[in-house]
């Protein structure tokens, strides 16, 4: 009587034993075979339920947790997952200053993004962010809480007629000169995305993608402001491409968030 490999409790071949379809297998590592349990379990895809709350060894990254690299499993915190909240609101604020970016409906103030930036992609992701802080996440709480930052600076500059930092430029250097400071802001920030992205190299796909479209459409609104047009204002074409790439990040983001919250320990 022929006799074959048990792989379905072990999940692991015994040296060279021959597999099923006569090929010859080989000993699957720890880390493989846990992986292989949680798909047989959750699914697979890109959207496959992940358990987070295991708490057997270390979890491989996950976008919806805002983890980059292996981590802890999550089952004895005290919190729920802030990174989908954090997630969602730096969505929401760079999707509708992207569409005005990228001049649709022909709408070209960001006006409105101001109140957006204050209370949803500033206070709610600054928060977010110290919520990771308490949950362990480092990574996620200096991300969340910088881009929190980010957008609540973002509304102080163009806050109409409260802190005048736009008319105080244009009153004693002329517009050039708020044109090419704000240039440097965002380059700033593209330089901090750009270290943020490297801490994703690892990581999954979606999470990668989340950070690169938005170190491109930092450099390329960066750029935008900095080389202007034959008009003296901002390129508009760069900042097109930019708006463009902050859209690709703003879905990015959603989707991420929505794996966060589709995650089991938070059914």
């Amino acid at each position: 009587m022929t006799t074959t490999a048990n792989t379905e409790h072990t999940g692991q071949l015994n040296g060279n034993e021959k597999t099923a379809d006569g090929g010859i297998g080989r000993t699957m590592t720890h880390e493989e075979h846990q992986t292989a349990i949680a798909a047989s379990r959750f699914g697979y895809g890109p959207l496959a339920h992940v358990n987070t709350g295991g708490n057997t060894g270390r979890l491989s990254a996950f976008g919806g947790e805002f983890q980059p690299g292996l981590y802890k499993g999550v089952a004895d915190r005290k919190f729920g997952n802030p990174a989908p909240l954090g997630l969602s609101a730096f969505a929401l604020t760079t999707f509708v200053l992207s569409l005005i970016n990228m001049r649709a409906k022909n709408v070209a103030e960001p006006n409105i993004v101001v109140g957006i930036a204050f209370g949803y992609g500033g206070l709610v992701q600054l928060l977010a962010g110290m919520w990771e802080m308490a949950v362990g996440n480092t990574f996620g709480a200096t991300a969340l809480s910088s881009y929190g930052g980010f957008w609540l600076s973002f509304a102080i500059i163009l806050t109409p007629g409260g802190f005048n930092i736009e008319a105080a430029y244009a009153d004693e250097q002329g517009m050039a000169a708020f044109l090419d400071a704000f240039g440097f802001f965002l380059m700033g920030w593209f330089i901090f995305t750009t270290i943020i992205l490297l801490c994703t190299l690892r990581s999954t796909i979606a999470f990668f993608v989340l950070f690169f479209t938005l170190d491109m459409a930092f450099l390329l609104l960066g750029i935008g402001y900095l080389h202007r047009g034959a008009d003296g204002g901002p390129r508009l074409t760069v900042i097109k491409a930019g708006g463009f790439f902050g859209l690709l990040a703003s879905f990015s983001a959603w989707y991420n968030a929505l794996a966060g919250i589709a995650d089991d320990s938070n059914r």
